[in-house]
């Protein structure tokens, strides 16, 4: 499945009411896994972004339609990277001529 890394920043709305912030993201998981995903890792971070997330999606189209809707709900907002594995990046050198 595409692997996706996204960095996440608080919104006002989001420090406001981060006393909930952990179970929005156990809310998050369940979200994602009945969309046919999987939450791999979840980080709170220090420094630009607040959160980083780590997620597989069974397509792009899946994965965007999460993500617009938990930027949608106002807590946080996204910058999203789609992820290769080692593999994959090998596959890729191997391609080149």
């Amino acid at each position: 499945m595409p692997r996706y890394v996204a960095l996440m920043k608080l919104t006002k709305a989001g420090l406001d009411d981060i006393k909930n912030a952990t179970e929005r993201v156990k809310a998050a998981e369940k979200i994602i896994e009945g969309m046919g995903g999987k939450l791999l890792d979840f980080y709170m971070v220090m420094g630009e972004y607040d959160y980083v997330g780590i997620a597989e999606f069974p397509s792009d189209e899946i994965g965007m339609t999460f993500l617009l809707g938990l930027g949608a709900d106002g807590f946080v907002r996204t910058t999203t990277l789609k992820a290769f594995s080692r593999e994959e990046y090998g596959g890729f050198i191997s391609m080149l001529p």
